[in-house]
């Protein structure tokens, strides 16, 4: 059985967690499935940052859960969700850490939307 590594976030590697100022909304196929006033950002070494938005603002009735996984060394392991706006069905458009490492705990109960797979938007309140 193999271990999987855990790293810990460094000045070469940092991640940092912090609320968003305004409200995300997230639309997939034009229909809104996603809206916040407590979106987390979270930015990871050069990536562009993430909103993690709290399960709860998402709109329950257009999630499925998929089998895919994938391990970040960082966060643990993800697990996704498709997402189906009207008639059209977005596969593995959601990744979530529902264990999350403890240097970045704060994203569990959250979901993130790949940017390529939704309309993610941040406007101020």
């Amino acid at each position: 059985m193999s271990t999987r590594e855990i790293k810990q976030p460094t000045a070469d590697h940092p991640i940092t967690i912090s609320p968003t100022a305004g409200r995300v909304q997230v639309r997939v196929n034009g229909e809104l499935v996603a809206d916040t006033r407590a979106a987390l950002g979270l930015a990871e070494s050069t990536y562009p940052v993430v909103q993690y938005i709290p399960l709860g603002d998402v709109d329950p009735a257009v999630l499925a859960c998929t089998d895919t996984r994938t391990y970040c060394p960082y966060k643990g392991e993800a697990s996704y969700y498709s997402v189906t706006a009207g008639d059209v069905t977005v596969e593995d458009a959601i990744w979530t850490y529902k264990e999350p490492y403890p240097a970045v705990a704060a994203i569990a109960g959250h979901i993130a939307f790949y940017p390529n797979k939704a309309d993610i938007s941040v406007a101020p309140d």
